[in-house]
């Protein structure tokens, strides 16, 4: 914990009395003057203008960011935006540390330690009093934002890949290598239930937006919708289908409605999916190369899907026509919409980050400033400000 930068105290507000998750009713299962060598492999990355950095490197390097973390020094994995507190930003990366920042001073407020292996995953719970770190050493551990000190650590699980909290209580969730998922109430500690039914790493899950259901995915190709109280499956679809995915599946989102699930894969594919029932609306078959990347829209009926062909298809939900098509140079790897809003942000391999306009996919902003793949962003509450991570080890702060 950063002594110096304890200044920072986040509101203070009510406790979240509607939880749809009740604990009682679940179970617990070198001198710079000093001339230095250069050898061969370097020597050429130099003439070929690889990271070796050459002259011509330099000259044509853009950075628009307005701020810029240093401190993680290796891949930073992951971005979080504080919910109340606007100004307040988590970073989680390969140096096994997450940081909390202040975007508007640049300052450290908090250095989070204690995972023995690279942070994947970091968020802030609803009311933005406690913050989770998920780490490769699977470890989930949580914060108190009022003072920087450790509430808890769970374990249980192998890598943990991703997280989410409840949209209402103080409950995390989070998808592990090992094909479990765990569900924890963070303040007494309590293991709520542990999700067994994939048979490969879990990608991806979040709860829907009304907190009563859980949807993950998997490297096996199937995909569950789980009730959270109980553990069990109320939905299940596997690539026995045959009108579903026949390789992992990388990512998926849930409509604002909690009525549709889309799902991206390896097999270069999406699937539109009704979330009450498991029927696969439809099939969407536009890029030549995996799908990384999916999301709704809220204010138009439209989804987009991001790819490493570099490409994002917009798409109508009725339909399923695609509307519109916007493209990255190099890997399409996150992509988010901004809040009741037809624009949309994504990060690329390509080291950029690009807010487009989903009804004409013209890119309406474009920021560079890393030396590497963009590997993370968090939107502010707005859209209107960016925060990065890279594979460059630098997080960066966009604003337009």
């Amino acid at each position: 914990m950063n002594s110096e930068n304890n200044e920072y105290t986040p509101e203070n507000g009510e406790e979240q009395q509607d939880e749809y998750v009740d604990i009682n009713e679940v179970g617990q299962v070198v001198d710079v003057n000093e001339e230095q060598p250069i050898d061969d492999d370097e020597e050429d990355m130099a003439v070929d203008g690889e990271e070796g950095g050459s002259m011509q490197d330099l000259e044509d390097f853009v950075d628009d960011s307005v701020q810029g973390f240093f401190t993680h020094k290796e891949p930073v994995y992951s971005v979080a935006f504080h919910p109340t507190e606007h100004h307040v930003v988590m970073t989680g990366g390969g140096d096994d540390k997450a940081y909390v920042w202040r975007i508007d001073t640049g300052d450290e407020v908090y250095s989070f330690t204690g995972h023995t292996d690279s942070i994947t995953s970091t968020g802030f719970s609803a009311d933005g009093k406690y913050a989770a770190t998920g780490g490769m050493d699977g470890r989930v551990k949580i914060w108190n934002i009022g003072d920087g000190s450790l509430l808890n650590t769970f374990e249980g699980p192998d890598e943990v890949v991703w997280m989410d909290w409840h949209p209402a209580g103080p409950v995390i969730l989070a998808g592990a290598s090992d094909g479990t998922v765990w569900m924890w109430q963070v303040i007494t500690g309590v293991c709520m239930n542990v999700f067994v039914g994939h048979t490969g790493p879990v990608t991806c899950g979040r709860f829907t937006h009304d907190g009563k259901k859980i949807v993950t995915a998997s490297e096996d190709c199937s995909l569950i919708v789980w009730d959270p109280k109980t553990a069990s499956a109320l939905v299940k679809i596997t690539s026995e289908d045959a009108r579903f995915h026949q390789e992992s599946i990388n990512c998926l989102a849930i409509n604002k409605d909690d009525t549709l699930i889309v799902t991206g894969s390896a097999d270069n594919t999406a699937r539109l999916i009704n979330l009450q029932n498991g029927n696969i609306l439809g099939a969407l078959e536009n890029h030549s190369e995996s799908v990384e990347a999916v999301g709704f829209c809220d204010s138009l009926p439209v989804f987009a899907t991001g790819s490493v062909d570099g490409k994002i298809n917009v798409w109508d939900v009725t339909t399923m026509r695609l509307r519109s098509s916007c493209q990255h140079e190099d890997a399409v790897i996150q992509l988010k919409w901004h809040k009741d809003s037809p624009l949309f942000t994504s990060c690329s391999a390509d080291r950029t980050v690009r807010v487009w306009d989903a009804r004409t996919g013209n890119c309406e902003h474009k920021f560079q400033g890393h030396q590497d793949s963009v590997l993370a962003f968090d939107l502010s509450y707005n859209g209107h400000v960016t925060v990065t991570g890279s594979d460059d080890g630098v997080s960066l702060v966009f604003n337009w």
